[in-house]
């Protein structure tokens, strides 16, 4: 289908449906063709690694992560009281 840039500026909507459905769609100025209406090819979808979900099954917890002993261990090494935890031979008896 070729047709005028006035008709084009008109019915730009019914033009880029005829172009989806696969019609050649052609703009002509002073009856020379100008510009050509394709489809643009769709978007290349994303790997799955990079999707939201995609580590589930891949990260665990230890059982005790949030023990008494776990935030105990963590709130002395916070506290400056790690040779404790590091070092326990170290300890004084």
């Amino acid at each position: 289908m070729e047709v005028n840039v006035h008709h084009a500026k008109t019915n730009l909507s019914k033009l880029i449906a005829a172009a989806e459905s696969g019609e050649e769609v052609i703009i002509a100025r002073n009856g020379k063709p100008v510009v050509k209406l394709v489809l643009v090819a769709p978007p290349v979808r994303k790997s799955r690694k990079h999707l939201r979900g995609s580590g589930i099954g891949k990260i665990w917890t230890a059982d005790d992560w949030d023990s008494d002993e776990t935030n105990l261990a963590i709130q002395k090494l916070f506290e400056g009281e790690e040779d404790d935890l590091i070092y326990p031979e170290t300890r004084s008896k």
